[in-house]
């Protein structure tokens, strides 16, 4: 970018090019706007109503949120593109509500943000940007599409502290070709600095925190309301199987978690009196049991993956290929060897032990040679040692 100007990489002049851009009302899709339409684009925002906004209306920090619909239209109105809002709450909860609460019916723990990135706006609103004519679909995600020597890439946003590309891993090289990520070489700082200079109304608009969905971030009430099965009481045991207490749905535990079992510590035989924390270890979907014990039953360093999106110049290696592998979104990628098994399944061997490594959570791969670039990722199915 120079002088507030973008260039998208289209062929042409500018204004012979239409783009759509997704605004969810919030300020970087609406920079993102704004930006595009700065530089002479031919630009049409698309909001996407996801679900029922009548309960979301008033919360605050939540994505998606009712008055987002509004926000957005003033945005449109202030910069003067076209703006159009399209009911997609069947394909949403088709594609990304039912799958997280099928995914916590089976023990999981499921990340309804990546699906929704997969397929409703890569997948479908993708699709309906080209019906529109659109060279381009433009989102405000902090990621970097480069122009590698053998293909597109997905880098890193330059910003670590807003840098997406956790949750754009299933991102495909067709897709990559369309896509456009103007806010990539941005800092948050930065896009809201634009949006004052643009005088837009979301330019101190928050953040969004929670999955849109969830109100105040309760899981279990969705879950509940979509699969009343997944809240069925339970029982909490030890690892041999010894009852230490109840719950009240498997949907409020999760691999890792030390907080609210409600079951105290482990006791130290060495020390009398003194306890250690006890962890939930895995979960039962049809016994409908939590099993917990102590931290170093967590150490996993063999991972089952599915569905991997292979973004690589070259496939991979049958030796195996090094990456660097994250596994949560706000943890520093690991080191690791990726071997290819049939189809779009691999296994992932670690260098080092990883603790409290959940099924139905993604594991994303980087270059080792090039630590920003994203080369794929895959969903975890199965977790062990070797």
């Amino acid at each position: 970018m120079k002088d507030n100007k973008i260039d998208l990489g289209l062929p042409g002049a500018h204004w012979e090019n239409r783009v759509v851009v997704a605004m969810s009302g919030g300020v970087d899709s609406s920079v993102t706007a704004a930006l595009v339409a700065e530089a002479g684009y031919d630009v049409v925002g698309i909001t996407l109503q996801l679900y029922d906004y009548g309960s979301a209306i008033q919360r605050k920090g939540a994505c998606c949120a009712g008055a987002d619909i509004h926000d957005a239209r003033l945005v449109a109105e202030k910069i003067g593109i076209p703006h159009y809002v399209l009911d997609y709450e069947s394909k949403f909860r088709d594609s990304v509500m039912e799958e997280f609460a099928d995914s916590y019916t089976r023990g999981e723990t499921p990340i309804p943000c990546i699906r929704c990135n997969q397929t409703v706006k890569f997948r479908d609103l993708l699709q309906t940007a080209k019906q529109l004519g659109a060279k381009a679909l433009c989102t405000g995600h902090y990621v970097r599409r480069v122009i590698g020597k053998c293909s597109v890439e997905l880098h890193k946003g330059v910003d670590p502290k807003k840098d997406q590309s956790y949750f754009l891993f299933a991102t495909t090289p067709d897709q990559l070709e369309y896509l456009r990520f103007p806010l990539g070489g941005l800092t948050k700082e930065e896009t809201r600095r634009h949006a004052d200079r643009i005088g837009l109304d979301v330019a101190d608009k928050p953040d969004s925190q929670d999955i849109c969905f969830v109100p105040d971030g309760k899981y279990a009430d969705v879950v509940r309301r979509l699969r009343p099965n997944a809240v069925d009481p339970g029982e909490i045991v030890d690892m041999s199987g010894s009852v230490l207490g109840k719950h009240d749905g498997i949907v409020n535990f999760t691999v890792g978690q030390r907080k609210g079992l409600g079951i105290g510590g482990r006791s130290r035989s060495e020390n009398p009196g003194a306890t250690d924390p006890m962890y939930v270890v895995s979960v039962d979907p049809i016994e409908k049991k939590v099993v917990v014990g102590p931290r170093s039953a967590l150490g996993r360093n063999l991972l089952k993956v599915s569905e991997i999106n292979w973004l690589g110049d070259n496939p991979i290696s049958k030796k195996g290929e090094q990456l660097l592998i994250k596994l949560r979104s706000t943890q520093e990628p690991i080191s690791g060897t990726l071997f290819s098994d049939e189809g779009d399944n691999g296994r992932i061997v670690l260098d080092k032990m990883e603790y409290g490594v959940s099924v139905g959570q993604a594991a994303v791969f980087y270059s080792q040679n090039d630590n920003a670039r994203v080369i794929g990722g895959g969903w975890m199915t199965e977790t062990s040692l070797c």
